[in-house]
């Protein structure tokens, strides 16, 4: 493997950015960070573009790819205190208790004795008055981070980050695999292996997006082999990482047929049932669910849709509308997956076992993202997905909001902590703008990337 002297430029700036970003910043400091990321990201660009054209280096840079993220593991996820809560909930789990029980305060205000829940560890994380929303793959990697190191939070937190680091490798040897079958360039793959998003939030940051976009993608490539049941059961464990994946499901029906959707659905649903097993009880459905109902209706950070409405609210009534304009906006965003899936669809040839990928990467991308557009909630690793998704597909939007959404990060550098709304616009000016521009383009390309 030979490298030429502009790969081993970039290369090192990859590295150095690396290094840079993952060891050397705190939250709050945000031009270090947006500076170290911008030289990551102008590096990934040149590089994407550069292999377009001459795809010699390709193995170099994935192996670079792998290599980041392998010395990205041992970094402390500084930009993101979620780590103690992965904590806080590995910790219940190791010792017996259920962590879908009871809110963290119960254990603090009842003198539970329960070791390594402490006071310490409570004050280090946001949300104390939500019940825990990780599903069970989730829940494992926090319990077999715990039960390895119960007293160490940085070694509970490389093994999580090793979890990641393998699902990270095998999303990679998934997407190349899925372009050779797909006959698309396999340079496509750098979009995903080098996005500095991509890189620092499922690996720097600790964020278990990178479970679920691993078992999806081996769901599809299980499916492009004929092995629906595998399939299902990959998709199963893909939903049991994060819920989001969920959205794409009515998808297959049009395509796979009643009969053979209805006995992938009950596949899936039999794998979850066996998934959540361990931690459903007679508590679990409402707190639950009422942790899902105060994200609609109670956070709120760099949304877009949800803003404007906002505003209106506060001019016409004079208060925050939230508990109405989430729940609204989650319902509008539901029933334009449901337009894609039944109505749109329809357009879908048949291709590749009945089911035209490039075009389903297509309606998978527009109805995640129809779904981040509508959120209250909108942190930088829910990107990750629509990332992983555009790959297959004639649409870069997302590599674009993968640079724009981390200047969300000057948020944290302000004390006290509040919203730069500038920054907000700024960054969904530009992202409409450029979408809207894309789907232009590339509305009446469908098969060839």
């Amino acid at each position: 493997m030979r490298i030429k002297s502009v790969d081993g430029a970039l290369g090192s700036m990859l590295l150095a950015a690396t290094v840079l970003l993952g060891f050397f910043v705190e939250q709050p400091e945000f031009v270090k960070i947006i500076s170290f990321y911008t030289i990551f990201f102008i590096a990934y660009i040149l590089i994407c573009f550069y292999q377009k054209h001459n795809s010699n280096s390709l193995r170099y840079y994935i192996v670079l790819a792998v290599l980041i993220r392998f010395i990205l593991v041992f970094a402390f996820p500084n930009l993101s205190n979620d780590v103690y809560r992965f904590i806080w909930d590995g910790r219940l789990l190791v010792q017996g208790f259920n962590p879908f029980d009871h809110l963290p305060m119960y254990y603090l205000e009842n003198e539970i004795g329960v070791e390594g829940i402490t006071q310490e560890l409570f004050q280090a994380y946001d949300e104390k008055n939500f019940y825990t929303v990780y599903p069970p793959v989730a829940q494992a990697q926090f319990g077999s981070a715990c039960w390895l190191f119960p007293g160490s939070v940085y070694w509970a937190a490389v093994v999580m980050k090793l979890w990641l680091f393998i699902f990270e490798i095998g999303s990679i040897c998934l997407i190349y695999k899925l372009l050779v079958f797909f006959k698309s360039p396999v340079w496509n793959t750098l979009w995903y292996a080098l996005n500095p998003l991509i890189i620092f939030e499922i690996i720097g940051n600790l964020h278990f997006e990178g479970a679920m976009i691993f078992f999806l993608l081996l769901a599809v490539y299980l499916l492009v082999k004929n092995k629906w049941q595998l399939s299902a059961i990959a998709f199963a464990f893909s939903i049991c990482a994060k819920l989001l994946t969920l959205m794409f499901l009515p998808f297959f029906i049009k395509k796979m047929g009643w009969s053979k959707s209805i006995r992938y659905y009950l596949l899936i649903g039999v794998t979850c049932a066996i998934l959540f097993i361990p931690i459903v009880n007679a508590d679990f459905f409402a707190n639950f669910s009422e942790s899902l109902n105060l994200y609609f209706q109670k956070l709120e950070f760099n949304a877009s849709f949800y803003y404007l409405f906002r505003w209106v609210g506060f001019k016409i009534y004079g208060y925050n509308k939230i508990a109405f304009i989430g729940p609204v906006l989650a319902g509008v965003a539901g029933l334009f997956i449901l337009y894609l899936a039944f109505i749109r669809q329809n357009k879908l040839g048949k291709k590749l076992d009945g089911i035209n990928w490039p075009l389903l990467f297509k309606y998978w991308l527009f109805s995640i993202c129809a779904y981040l557009f509508c959120t209250t909630t909108m942190h930088p690793w829910y990107v990750c997905l629509p990332i992983a998704v555009c790959v297959f597909t004639h649409y870069r939007f997302p590599i674009l909001w993968s640079y724009l959404i981390f200047w969300t990060y000057i948020n944290y550098s302000y004390s006290p902590y509040h919203e730069n709304l500038w920054i907000v616009a700024f960054e969904y000016l530009i992202l409409f703008v450029w979408l809207l521009k894309e789907y232009l383009t590339n509305e009446e390309k469908v098969i060839s990337l």
